[in-house]
């Protein structure tokens, strides 16, 4: 705690000096994803803050600093037979990024968001004043810097709760056959009270699979538990599509908790397979294994920045009224034709908030969450429109976007969304106004980035097959995360 202090004085004073001299800046977190252009001046370096200060397995909370990746997480806590009861499917993101962001996953419908399994939050504010938040001090900052982006100040610190872990997980692969009978059986699982996680994949229109996972200490003495880590494994959602393809009823499986969190990991969800098709290489369980390296979450996304192939790419999360959303997927499949999709279904979060909720006279605590991720058009013009009919359909039916995804609403649309009198005032109360506002940091000007383009010789280049699809995989290769050990102390208690 004495260096956590040490460091966190350090960035309240840098913050403090730039706010004196009314001077924006950026944030270092060190290892990030973002895709907004780097200041190499004016940065206040966070960076220090990773590590897992504290498990205190009588309170059953976690001291964690904001850069602890997820893997780093539950590798700090399973040794204590505890863990988060959200964790992010992906490895890499942080506690810090799953607060200030929106990360909802499998375990969502029962406990909401990640912020809404946290205890509180330090906080450095754009004064440099460094304060605490909770449901019981400063709650107004507490629930509206959730999801906020980094609007209203740095996070520093987070008590977060933890669980009772187990072993393994029951994993039961439920076949569908439509859209209906797919978000039928996703709702009907959720009110079941066994299950601790719930999510689906759709792989066509007539043929589905929700998961359900059920933490558990026994395993039957005639199975073998399944895992998805190791090079050699099957990539999950390609194991549940060949499983359920036939099956004329339910599969079980029992996976390690650990691989269970992660299963989506290699090949990032699907994402990878897009990798294999932009640079025509054939796809198949023996070029899987060759490039496993390069084919978990942190390269693959890194790759995909960097690349500039995140500007033809359609990565979108968006929350639906359950009604709604065979609906919304009949919109996709006929305006986008991607598949698989994800469905995670999620507990809404208390009003105001900046995270995804539904709109419209559909009350319901719940929603499903649609996974919609896959390659557009290459054409700027026809990529920047369908992504803005896409966002008018989902308002047209009371749906809401992520907002880690690029967003391409107006300023006035982007606000017709959200309480914005609610969070302006916020940024009043608490000095936030000369930070970056939300629409600002996540709107994307595809306009702009074409006249960019056009005087950069390095972005121009990399827009040229294959040149970009290089240039993403030396870019992933330089930063290191390959070296991150796949085979890691989280798989087991």
């Amino acid at each position: 705690m004495e260096r956590h202090q040490r460091v966190v004085s350090q960035v309240a004073a840098k913050v403090r000096e730039y706010f004196v001299q009314k001077t924006s800046f950026r944030i270092n977190h060190g290892s990030t994803n973002s895709t907004r252009p780097s200041l190499k001046k004016r940065v206040v370096d966070i960076s220090e803050l990773r590590n897992v200060l504290e498990v205190d397995t009588i309170s059953r909370t976690a001291l964690v600093e904001p850069n602890v990746p997820m893997d780093r997480l539950v590798e700090a806590t399973l040794p204590h037979g505890l863990v988060p009861p959200v964790v992010m499917e992906f490895p890499g993101i942080t506690a810090g990024g799953g607060y200030a962001g929106t990360a909802g996953e499998s375990s969502s419908f029962r406990y909401g968001f990640f912020d809404r399994t946290i205890n509180s939050v330090e906080m450095v504010l754009a004064d440099g004043e460094v304060v605490k938040a909770s449901e019981k001090e400063n709650v107004d900052l507490f629930r509206g810097a959730a999801g906020a982006v980094g609007t209203l100040g740095i996070t520093t610190l987070l008590e977060l709760q933890l669980i009772q872990a187990k072993r393994f997980v029951k994993t039961t692969y439920h076949p569908t056959r439509s859209v209906a009978e797919a978000i039928r059986e996703v709702r009907q699982q959720t009110e079941k009270r066994q299950n601790d996680y719930v999510d689906g994949i759709l792989f066509s229109k007539d043929h589905g699979a929700i998961i359900t996972g059920e933490m558990t200490d026994e395993i039957p003495a005639d199975q073998k538990p399944q895992t998805f880590s190791n090079p050699w494994d099957p990539w999950f959602y390609l194991h549940v599509e060949s499983r359920t393809k036939l099956a004329s009823g339910p599969i079980v499986e029992y996976v390690p908790l650990a691989e269970y969190m992660f299963r989506y990991d290699r090949g990032g969800f699907w994402v990878g397979r897009s990798a294999f098709k932009y640079m025509n290489f054939p796809f198949n369980k023996f070029t899987r294994w060759f490039l496993d390296d390069f084919l978990h979450t942190r390269m693959l996304y890194r790759a995909l920045h960097a690349s500039g192939e995140a500007n033809s790419y359609v990565v979108q999360d968006m929350a639906l009224p359950y009604p709604n959303a065979e609906k919304f997927i009949d919109y996709t499949d006929d305006k986008f034709a991607i598949w698989p999709l994800w469905l995670c279904p999620l507990k809404q979060s208390p009003q105001p908030t900046i995270h995804p909720h539904t709109k419209g006279n559909l009350k319901d605590d719940q929603m499903l969450n649609i996974g919609l991720w896959g390659f557009g058009p290459r054409d700027r013009k026809q990529f920047l429109q369908k992504n803005r009919d896409l966002e008018a359909r989902l308002g047209e039916l009371g749906g809401m976007k992520w907002l880690y995804a690029h967003t391409y609403y107006s300023e006035k649309d982007f606000w017709k969304q959200f309480d914005r009198n609610w969070h302006e005032q916020l940024r009043t109360k608490y000095n936030a106004t000369t930070l970056p506002g939300i629409h600002e940091k996540v709107h994307v000007d595809i306009e702009k980035l074409e006249q960019l383009a056009k005087k950069d010789w390095n972005l121009w280049l990399r827009s040229i097959w294959p040149l970009g699809g290089f240039w993403g995989i030396w870019k992933s290769i330089q930063s290191g995360d390959w070296r991150i050990p796949k085979r890691s102390t989280w798989r087991s208690r």
